[in-house]
């Protein structure tokens, strides 16, 4: 007759969670409910007991984190963005090279991924959502050469969502999934230090949800958290600032984070680390952008001049010099209503960390 042993509860458990990728937990309590059974019918007398109880919950989860330190493993959980149920899934810790997905993936496939994932944070407005079209560019656009065309590379996407990596709507925009959320945080974090947005009630990384409208507020919320905070206000402000909000999440008093922050046009240029991630860039980086657009704009009026002064040079010999004043003056007026109609709208201040 085989032993078993109490720790044969969490072997048979870890071995179903990792058959699964995420789960929740609901389905996870039951899980651990008939590897408890399994191991008594093995042997009615070891010492191992399922309960409802949240505490008892927690303690089992603690007893299973534990044996998976040595491993850089934990099992954890998130809160899912849309649905607000509380999901689990087996995290490693490690934050080397997307390893989460290392065994699934090949190393093209995972580079793929990775500049995927790269427009995903970097996308203007915390929209945090890239088209299908801007995925795709990613086959050809990045620094790193993939040989992937882009029909493969369509398969690949497909088969990301399939796996429970990336979100697909019903507008054809890719986002990081609750899987994508909970097991790759610490690359995230480490890659994206300055993209990560964080929920003012959880503290858990946000990619949908709703900002505060007020100019440099940092308070973002997830729609379950606003909606919990919501149910507990008589009068409903921002934590932060106190400015008035409206009691629907949609409402134009505030801002979207996610798919619903996109504006026309956001997909048009590739981000890149560096670049402006949104049309609320500080007042500094705007002040630094307009002389560049003024000399691009004085450049062309500078060679059309001196082409035409060329071609008058072969019909005469000289100009008079007041003639020549005439037309610097002429071309002075043109550039500056060039540098007019080329200067950009005043763009709202980003609220990034």
């Amino acid at each position: 007759m085989v032993q078993v042993s109490p720790g044969d509860v969490q072997r048979l458990f870890l071995q179903a969670v990792l058959s699964r990728g995420i789960l929740s937990e609901n389905l996870a309590k039951v899980i651990w409910k008939k590897c408890v059974e399994a191991v008594k019918t093995a042997d009615a007398d070891v010492d191992v007991s399922y309960s409802d109880r949240d505490a008892d919950w927690d303690s089992f989860i603690e007893s299973v984190n534990t044996s998976l330190n040595d491993l850089d493993f934990e099992f954890k959980s998130v809160q899912d963005e849309s649905s607000a149920k509380r999901l689990f899934a087996m995290v490693n810790r490690k934050d080397d090279e997307l390893a989460q997905v290392a065994t699934d993936y090949n190393p093209i496939e995972i580079t793929y991924f990775k500049a995927v994932v790269e427009q995903i944070m970097l996308a203007r407005n915390e929209s945090f959502s890239v088209s299908s079209l801007a995925a795709l560019r990613e086959v050809s656009a990045g620094k790193e050469k993939m040989n992937l065309t882009k029909a493969q590379a369509e398969v690949l996407l497909g088969s990301f969502v399939a796996n429970g990596w990336l979100l697909r709507s019903k507008r054809g925009r890719y986002s990081l999934s609750s899987r994508s959320l909970l097991e790759l945080l610490p690359y995230l974090k480490s890659t994206y230090p300055d993209e990560i947005v964080e929920c003012t009630i959880c503290h858990e990384i946000i990619t949908k949800g709703i900002a505060c409208k007020r100019d440099n507020c940092q308070t973002r919320m997830h729609y379950h958290c606003f909606n919990a905070y919501r149910r507990r206000k008589t009068a409903l402000t921002c934590p932060a600032c106190t400015l008035d909000w409206p009691q629907d999440p949609t409402d134009k008093g505030l801002l979207a984070v996610g798919e619903l922050a996109v504006r026309n046009g956001d997909d048009g240029k590739r981000q890149t680390r560096g670049s402006p991630v949104s049309d609320d860039d500080e007042e500094e980086e705007e002040e630094e952008d307009e002389p560049s657009q003024k000399t691009q704009a004085k450049r062309p009026r500078q060679r059309r001049s001196q082409q035409g002064k060329k071609g008058k040079s072969k019909k005469m010999d000289r100009d008079s010099e007041e003639e020549e004043e005439e037309e610097e003056k002429e071309e002075e007026e043109e550039e500056k209503e060039e540098e007019a109609e080329t200067t950009p709208p005043p763009r709202r201040r980003s609220t990034r960390r």
